[in-house]
């Protein structure tokens, strides 16, 4: 029905142990997997490629839930690939984080007594390659944790000589193309780590600060601003308001003076300020905002800064020398003594940006950096999404990613950092300035020095698709693997990286996108919704998870999560759930061992085969389908809850059931039903496999004593398919579902027998009369049988006798009191959303609950009713 693996297996299979224990199996398997070189990737091979870079982790991480979830879909994408017969390349690297790792190393040297200053750059530089080689990239062994199946012997570094050459190739491309310049701009400096650095490392937090309304000026010539940074003022060069704001006309084009500082500066009219916040004025510091700064290019304002590199202040005067936060409250008390301030609100809750690495306050600092013209770059970056070269999963996101790539401005990549790809430009003594390329030497002599900034980190892992695969030079891997197939990575990077590789890469490679598509997920969050955090007490160590359930219960439960662009809840009560998934399937497929399921010899015809097993084997090529086609679109959720409810619901609890009184009585139909069983547990097993790998391995190699579920081919779709058996066994699960609900609502115990008719005809279901009375506990009717209770259902008819099971008068009491509460609260409700005014004033959710209670309190009365009317008569 479903084609088989054409591994050949051996005559007999060892069993299984008893319980499942991940913890005893799960290393071992994983070095197997890479001892026998499974996850490799051949370039010369003849298979069509199939390519994922791994979003690269930094070498000081270590495996968080986002991690875990991420690698998961890979994984996932890359094992079924690998089974469908694509030379499948999973590419493994690490990034070298500047800040992050200069950070660690630099905190070691503190506690020494020294800096890096006392080392010096190059002795640093040492410092951090050996702690790199020490405590870096504990995050690899936890990947194998968790089962990824990356190309290991692959496995690249941003800063290894291969990468350290791409870089320097492509900054010399974009120098020569006078896509890279230096100027002096401002960006998100930090007075901890004493660097620029990425948006992405800057976070933003609701900080209680204060709003200081002061006055300018004198009479009719005064103005009010509002500013939550009044340590700036001293760098204030002039005062802006809208040009349409009659308030302020009489004032443009004048000087008023500036408080504190004996300097008068102008009034200019720009269409940035809102008239409508605040007073309608605005200070302008051109050299500690951004939005000043580009106010100050339109007016040719002058750049003044007051703060250097630490924070402190530099303009002369009585606040020379002081911290920022030092200065700000000594130049209110200043400004108050003077009478300048209108107005004062404390606590101001305002959103602050903060350094990622060390959270120091983030200080806009005008600056001298090397930047990249992003203008073309970025049109070539969004037309690629435009005309389809590049598709974007779900689509929903294309509109965030033009909104990005559309208005992006030019990017700061210089870092003043130590650790890192520093900047591969020489300065000479009489002002030159040369750009080496890798295979150049640099100019020599007195007087020449090299730019002691490094590169931005997202300037290397742009490069990532294609570095990786051996450019700037031709290597037959990346001839094999470049275009990438997919990315997968979160929405939340999708500007800061995802841009910088569709921008560099269709640069580079002439044009050719690195990736066909990008497949966008969610953040992980906590089972309530809420981010995790440390701070919020709720993070969570997906090592501890896989310790305790296993990895393949982490995993299953990230996949059953993954719906495309949404973000994912995730509590440990889901975990655990999807460990006793896990276990369902070892006792299920170790049932079926025992009980002669097996995938030798051909699988019986149609007419050898009973109605279950025609409709088992139906349903399973609609599985195979339906998994194939949530593949391709992404759709873990939707595959993995696809596999779930057949494997659990229809496979375990139906096929296996009806199955036992087949085994049981044994000969011929036994032993179709077990050559059935082995087909189903057989193709079952490697539609799992990607998503939950180290339960699948160990099942399906017992079960089939094949080499390994990894090189298996991925199961196809026969096109088999048998309506009149699907339609059989629905009619039979119908019968049984509603005479257990029956037995259960008149508080029978599971396994109480009950004398019964059954008058199956009518649906067609009498060859099926054992398994139903051996799953209902149903007795022959017998002598003295008295149907007290009949029950008409899909076609069949089943009459029960329960004057024995039941007290009668005590079910009928504990019943209509049942009734009694459920009609009162259908009545409490209706009440209330009969009540106009509650319905004008109630908030919409409280309208909704009790919606939910009235149809809640309905199907009680219904269900009951029928009760009732089910019990026999006194």
């Amino acid at each position: 029905m479903t084609e088989n693996s054409s591994q050949q297996p051996p005559a007999s299979a060892p069993e299984l142990p008893t319980q499942y224990a991940p913890a005893e199996v799960e290393g071992e398997l994983y070095e197997r997997w890479v001892e026998r070189g499974y996850f490799e990737a051949d370039a010369k091979s003849d298979k069509p490629p199939y390519t994922i870079v791994i979003p690269p982790p930094n070498v000081t991480g270590s495996l968080h839930l986002g991690h875990a979830f991420e690698h998961t879909l890979i994984d996932a994408l890359t094992r079924r690939k690998r089974m469908q017969g694509f030379e499948a390349l999973w590419q493994p690297g690490m990034d070298h984080a500047g800040i992050a790792t200069q950070n660690v190393v630099e905190r070691e040297l503190a506690k020494e007594g020294k800096s890096r200053h006392d080392l010096g750059r190059e002795a640093f530089i040492e410092r951090v390659w050996q702690w790199k080689g020490e405590s870096g990239g504990q995050i690899s062994g936890q990947m194998k944790r968790l089962g990824d199946g990356v190309a290991w012997s692959r496995e690249r570094f941003t800063m290894d000589e291969g990468l350290s050459k791409a870089v320097q190739t492509i900054f010399k491309k974009l120098y020569d193309d006078e896509l890279i310049y230096r100027a002096e701009r401002i960006i998100n400096w930090c007075p901890r780590c004493l660097t620029a650095i990425s948006d992405i490392e800057v976070e933003y937090q609701d900080d209680d600060g204060e709003l200081v309304s002061i006055r300018y000026g004198e009479g009719e010539e005064s103005i009010v601003v509002a500013t939550t940074r009044a340590e700036t003022m001293l760098g204030d060069t002039a005062v802006a308001v809208h040009p349409d704001d009659e308030r302020y006309r009489h004032l443009v084009g004048k000087e008023i003076e500036l408080p504190l500082t004996g300097r008068r500066i102008p009034v200019v009219a720009d269409a940035h300020v809102d008239p409508e916040f605040g007073t309608g004025a605005v200070k302008v510091t051109p050299a500690h905002d951004p939005n000043d700064f580009e106010i100050g290019q339109r007016h040719n304002l002058p750049n003044l800064a007051v703060m250097d590199e630490h924070a402190i202040i530099t303009a002369h005067g009585p606040f020379l020398g002081l911290d920022r936060l030092e200065a700000r409250s000594a130049i209110v008390g200043a400004l108050r003594a003077e009478g300048r301030i209108v107005a004062e609100k404390r606590p101001y809750t305002h959103s602050v940006g903060h350094c990622s690495r060390c959270k120091t306050t983030i200080e806009p600092r005008l600056s001298m950096q090397w930047w990249v013209k992003v203008g073309p770059l970025a049109q070539a970056a969004g037309d690629a999404v435009r005309d389809g070269k590049v598709k974007i999963h779900p689509q929903e996101m294309e509109k965030r990613y033009f909104d990005w790539v559309d208005n992006l401005h030019d990017w700061c990549i210089s870092r003043q950092l130590w650790w890192g790809h520093r900047v591969p430009v020489w300065y000479g003594p009489d002002g030159e300035v040369v750009c080496v390329g890798p295979d150049e030497e640099p100019p020599s002599g007195e007087g020449w020095t090299q730019e002691t900034d490094v590169l931005d980190t997202w300037f290397s892992s742009g490069l990532w698709p294609f570095s990786t695969l051996g450019w700037p030079e031709q290597t037959e891997s990346l001839a094999k693997f470049y275009p990438n197939s997919v990315l997968v990575t979160g929405y939340d990077i999708l500007f800061f990286w995802v841009a910088r590789m569709m921008m560099f890469g269709l640069y580079a490679m002439d044009g050719t996108p690195p990736f066909h598509t990008i497949a966008l997920h969610g953040m992980v969050r906590d089972q309530f919704g809420k981010k995790m955090s440390k701070s919020f007490g709720n993070a969570v160590n997906p090592l501890d998870w896989m310790d305790k359930y296993g990895s393949d219960a982490l995993r299953f439960t990230l996949a059953r999560g993954a719906n495309p662009g949404v973000d994912v809840p995730i509590g440990e009560d889901w975990v655990q759930g999807s460990r006793n998934f896990a276990n369902k399937i070892w006792n299920a497929t170790r049932f079926a061992l025992m009980n002669g399921a097996t995938v030798e010899g051909p699988l019986p015809g149609p007419e050898q085969m009973s109605a279950a097993d025609r409709w088992i084997l139906s349903r399973l090529n609609s599985v195979v389908a339906e998994v194939d086609a949530y593949y391709e679109d992404y759709q873990f959720a939707k595959l993995s809850e696809t596999l779930f409810h057949f494997a659990w619901d229809e496979v375990f609890d139906w096929y296996v059931e009806l199955s036992k009184t087949t085994f049981f009585e044994g000969g011929e139909p036994a032993r179709v039903s077990g050559r059935v069983l082995g087909e189903v547990l057989d193709v079952m097993l490697r539609l799992l496999h990607p998503v939950v790998p180290f339960v699948t391995e160990t099942l399906w190699t017992t079960l089939t004593g094949q080499e390994s579920v990894v090189i298996a081919d991925w199961p196809k779709d026969s096109g088999f398919r048998d309506q009149a058996a699907e339609r059989e066994i629905e009619n039979l699960q119908q019968v049984i579902t509603e005479v257990r609900r029956f037995r259960s609502d008149q508080g029978l115990q599971p396994g109480q027998k009950v004398p019964a008719r059954l008058d199956l005809s009518g649906a067609e279901l009498a060859a099926h009369e054992p398994a139903i009375r051996q799953l209902l506990r149903l007795q022959p009717e017998g002598e003295g049988f008295h149907a007290t209770a009949t029950l008409p259902v899909a076609g069949a008819v089943v009459a029960l006798d329960l004057s024995g099971a039941i007290d009668v008068p005590a079910e009928r009491k504990r019943l209509t009191k049942d009734l009694g509460a459920a009609e009162k609260e259908k009545a409490q409700a209706q009440a209330k959303l009969g009540n106009e005014a509650f319905l004008a004033k109630a908030p919409d959710q409280v309208v909704d609950k009790i919606r939910t209670r009235l149809a809640k309190a309905e199907e009680d009365i219904e269900r009951i009713t029928a009760q009732l009317a089910a019990l026999p008569q006194a």
